[in-house]
C-alpha cells in the first residue's frame, strides 16, 4: 500500500474513534494544540522562514509570498482560531428536524461527521491550524495536502498538531499530513474513494480545476475570488471610498479582495478622481468611460473583467443602471462575494436579489466573507457551489446527517 493510503486507512480508523467523542474532550484537545503552537512558535517560524526563502529564490511574487509568510502575530492568531473554535457549539448530534409521524415512530435527522476530510491547498500555512481544528470539533480525521511551497511549515506545523492532539486523548492519526511534495500524491488522494469521504480543494483556479475534474473522491468545490464592489446613484461617497480602498488593498492577494469596481454613471465623475486619489498605488484598468475621469490608469480588456488580480490592480467601469451592474457581475463575476454602496433600500434588495452569490455585502467590505468576521473561528474555504455548503464552510458544514428512528415494535407489515 502507498504512503498516502496508508495514511487514508489510518485516518479511517481514527474517524470511528473519534466520532462518538464528548465535546469536552475535543474542545481540550483543541486548546492544547492552541498551547502547542504558542510553546513551539520558534520551531514554526525556523521551518517558514526556509520556505519563504525558497519561494524568494524561485522568483515567486510578493503577493503569494504574503500567503506563505508567518510571523509570531500570525501563529498567535491561528492558535487564537484554534481556542475560539473550542468555545463553538458542537455541531455533531445537533436536531437538525424532527417529528412524530401517524404511526407512532419518532424520526429525528441529526448531525454527523463527514468521517475523513481531505484538504488540497496552497500555501498559506494557517490553512493547516484552521483545517485541523475545525475537522478535530466536528468530530471528523483529517489528512492535509499543502502546496510543496509551504512543506516545511505544514510538516512542522502538523507534527506540533497531531503531537498535542494525540497527548490530549484523541485517537492517534486524527490530525496528518499526507506525504509528497509532487501532484502524484494528490492524484492517489482524488482516488482514494472508499477511505476519504470528501476532498476540499483550496486555492487557485488551476488546483480546483485538476481537483474537481480528475477526483473519485467527492469534492467541496470551493472558488476562486472575483469580487465587484458596486457603487450606486444613491451612495454615500466617502463610505464607498472606504469601502473600496479596504476591500482592495488591506490584503490584495486573499480571495475576498475586490477585483473590479463598477460605478454609476451618475455619480461617476465625482467619485472616480476620489477614489482613485484614495487608491494610490493600484493599477486602473479601467474602460473607456472610466478612463475619461481617471488621471492615470491602462486599458481594461475582458481578460481584466474576469481576472482574479490577487495583487493591487483594479478593473473599474461605469455602469448605466444597477441592472448593469448586476448583469456585469453575473456574466464576468466568480459568484464569491459582491458589495453594494447605496443609501437606498430598494436598490440594496434588488441588488442582492439579481445576483447568484455565495455572499452579498450591503455598504460593507467584500474582505468580511470569512470564516473568522463571521463568527465561524475559522473556516476550510469558501464554497461557491449550491450543494450542502455554501459560502464560509464552519462547523455544519463539516458534517453530513442521520436519520434516527425509534419505535415500539413498530413493523412496516
Amino acid at each position: 500500500m502507498s504512503e498516502v493510503l496508508e495514511v487514508a486507512r489510518q485516518a479511517r480508523t481514527a474517524a470511528a474513534a473519534l466520532a462518538p467523542l464528548q465535546r469536552s474532550a475535543k474542545d481540550a484537545a483543541l486548546r492544547a494544540m492552541a498551547d502547542a503552537l504558542v510553546s513551539r512558535v520558534d520551531e514554526v517560524l525556523a521551518a517558514n522562514a526556509q520556505d519563504v526563502q525558497a519561494g524568494r529564490e524561485a522568483g515567486t511574487p510578493e503577493s503569494l509570498l504574503d500567503r506563505l509568510v508567518l510571523t509570531p502575530a500570525r501563529v498567535e492568531a491561528m492558535a487564537d482560531g484554534l481556542r475560539h473554535v473550542a468555545t463553538l457549539p458542537d455541531p455533531v448530534g445537533e436536531v437538525v428536524r424532527g417529528s412524530t409521524l401517524p404511526n407512532g415512530l419518532e424520526l429525528r435527522q441529526v448531525r454527523v461527521p463527514l468521517g475523513v476530510v481531505g484538504i488540497v491547498y496552497e500555501a498559506r500555512p494557517n490553512v493547516t491550524a484552521d483545517a485541523a481544528g475545525l475537522c478535530v470539533k466536528s468530530g471528523n480525521a483529517v489528512l492535509l495536502r499543502g502546496s510543496a511551497s509551504a512543506y516545511r511549515s505544514n510538516t512542522v506545523l502538523v507534527d506540533v498538531l497531531a503531537r498535542a492532539a494525540t497527548d490530549a486523548g484523541l485517537p492517534e492519526h486524527s490530525v496528518q499530513l499526507v506525504p509528497g511534495t509532487d501532484r502524484a500524491s494528490v492524484q492517489e488522494l482524488m482516488q482514494a474513494r472508499g477511505l476519504v469521504d470528501v476532498l476540499i480543494p483550496r486555492g487557485g483556479a488551476g488546483l480546483i480545476e485538476a481537483v474537481v475534474s480528475g477526483s473519485q473522491v467527492p469534492v467541496i468545490e470551493t472558488g476562486v475570488g472575483n469580487c465587484t464592489v458596486y457603487v450606486d446613484a444613491e451612495a454615500d461617497l466617502d463610505m464607498a471610498v472606504g469601502i473600496v480602498v479596504d476591500a482592495k488593498t488591506t490584503r490584495p492577494s486573499v480571495c475576498n479582495a475586490a477585483e473590479t469596481l463598477l460605478v454609476h454613471e451618475a455619480v461617476a465623475a465625482e467619485f472616480l478622481p476620489k477614489a482613485a486619489k484614495a487608491l494610490e498605488g493600484v493599477v486602473l484598468h479601467a474602460d473607456e468611460r472610466a478612463a475619461a475621469h481617471l488621471e492615470h490608469s491602462v486599458p481594461a480588456t475582458d481578460e481584466d473583467w474576469a481576472a482574479e488580480y490577487l495583487s493591487l490592480d483594479l478593473a473599474v467601469g461605469i455602469v448605466d443602471s444597477l441592472e448593469a451592474a448586476t448583469d456585469h457581475i453575473r456574466r464576468w463575476g466568480s459568484g464569491h462575494t459582491e458589495a453594494i454602496v447605496t443609501r437606498s433600500q430598494p436598490a440594496a434588495r434588488r441588488f442582492v436579489s439579481r445576483l447568484d452569490s455565495a455572499a452579498v455585502m450591503v455598504n460593507a467590505s467584500t474582505r468580511f466573507t470569512d470564516g473568522s468576521a463571521f463568527g465561524f473561528g475559522a473556516e476550510i474555504g469558501i464554497s461557491t457551489q449550491k450543494l450542502h455548503a455554501r459560502g464560509p464552510m464552519g462547523l455544519p458544514e463539516l458534517t453530513s446527517t442521520t436519520y434516527v428512528v425509534t419505535g415500539d415494535g413498530h413493523v412496516r407489515g
